[in-house]
């Protein structure tokens, strides 16, 4: 018997690569991201303090780790429809209620469930497109985690608009509004699998090359935070007016269509060798306003940033997909939410000096994440994806 993706993956791939884009803009793009330009108003207007602004963020990447968790532990429950769904209600509810307190112990909650439904949202979408788009149509799946990149411009651009004619709380409004919105265009998309009642396969040993992903997918984690988190902040401590957010509205810009282009380049390239050429030119964009200021070295960080923290996230998922190791991609999300809860630890001491420091250990660590995919390479299975099932008649 051979099992075959349904008829809406054969015929339409682009409606299924739009309702899980959709799902991870509302996820991730903006649910989780558009604390990123929010910061500064809350700050300003809120009397948000330093150590209450990295206690949300930690709120949320804990939270998000919780959710990748619930991914492992029990896979079938959180590819469920109501679970996929609850988590797309409960990200609209959680963004919509921020401004209605000014209490940091009900923010807190509030980031921590965010980041649970965000995870949640993510290990499914993502392993909805990875799973389902494989073999026929795997570049599409490129496009559908564009959606990310997507969400964050959209919600840099809602920002950079609501701050000129309100205030912090009308910016949470505007993101509860456009992830409402990016919700109903996910609502549907489709997650009973076509391979559920695949038999057992021959599946050859694929714990050494995992091994070698995960720890390179790991400190990624740790030094996209550390970027992520403190790339804007650097530029906008340089600059006067909405510069650090106009840079990350060109973070999502250069995000949007590059998981797409990374996987294009899979026709050419291993994947691999592309992983370890995004993570060394991440490195680069992270570097760069460390060792060089100046608009134009914080427009090609911000460039760089964007073009590859996407690419490396579906070039490790597809990665881990094609290993065929169970649970793929929500052991390698566990493994990111460990290294995002890690990076801002490990940079707080520097941060007393500014910001320098914190963005070049951020890039060695990501240097050291490009050293652990340059040993995924070696002897790397490239038939491996694709096992024959046991006892099966084509």
């Amino acid at each position: 018997m051979t099992f075959v993706n349904s008829p809406i993956e054969r015929s339409r791939p682009w409606g299924l690569v739009g309702r899980a884009g959709a799902a991870l803009a509302a996820g991730m793009g903006v649910g989780r991201f558009v604390y990123t330009p929010i910061l500064p108003l809350m700050t300003a207007q809120a009397d948000l303090s330093p150590a209450a602004s990295a206690g949300l963020a930690t709120a949320n990447y804990l939270g998000y780790l919780l959710g990748a968790l619930i991914g492992v532990a029990a896979p079938a429950r959180t590819r469920s429809c109501p679970m996929f769904r609850g988590a797309l209600v409960l990200l609209v509810g959680t963004v919509a209620a921020m401004p209605l307190t000014r209490t940091t112990a009900v923010w807190l909650a509030l980031r921590l469930l965010a980041g649970a439904a965000s995870a949640v949202i993510f290990v499914v979408a993502a392993g909805v497109l990875l799973d389902r788009l494989r073999d026929r149509h795997a570049h599409l799946a490129g496009w559908g985690i564009g959606g990310v990149g997507a969400g964050i411009a959209g919600s840099g651009l809602l920002v950079l608009l609501v701050r000129e004619i309100g205030d912090w709380r009308a910016a949470w409004w505007a993101a509860a509004a456009l992830t409402a919105l990016f919700t109903v265009a996910g609502w549907s998309l489709p997650l009973d699998r076509g391979d559920a009642a695949q038999p057992a396969t021959h599946r050859p040993s694929s714990h050494r090359w995992f091994a070698a992903l995960f720890t390179s997918y790991t400190l990624e984690g740790i030094g996209y935070v550390i970027a992520g988190t403190f790339l804007v902040a650097a530029i906008d401590q340089g600059a006067h007016g909405p510069l650090g957010t106009a840079a990350w509205v060109l973070v999502g810009v250069a995000a949007a269509p590059s998981a797409a282009l990374w996987t294009w380049l899979v026709h050419y390239w291993s994947r691999p060798s592309l992983l370890l050429a995004a993570l060394v030119l991440q490195a680069v964009g992270i570097a760069l306003p460390a060792v060089i200021d100046g608009t134009a070295a914080a427009a090609i960080a911000s460039i760089l940033f964007g073009a590859t923290f996407l690419g490396v996230a579906t070039l490790s998922l597809a990665v881990g997909t094609h290993l065929n190791f169970p649970r793929s991609v929500a052991l390698l999300t566990v493994g990111y939410s460990v290294g995002q809860i890690l990076g801002p630890l490990v940079v707080t001491p520097l941060l007393h000096h500014g910001y320098r420091q914190a963005l070049l250990l951020g890039a060695l660590t990501v240097l050291a994440a490009a050293a652990a995919a340059a040993l995924l390479r070696i002897g790397y299975p490239h038939r491996l994806g694709t096992p024959e099932p046991v006892g099966s008649a084509a």
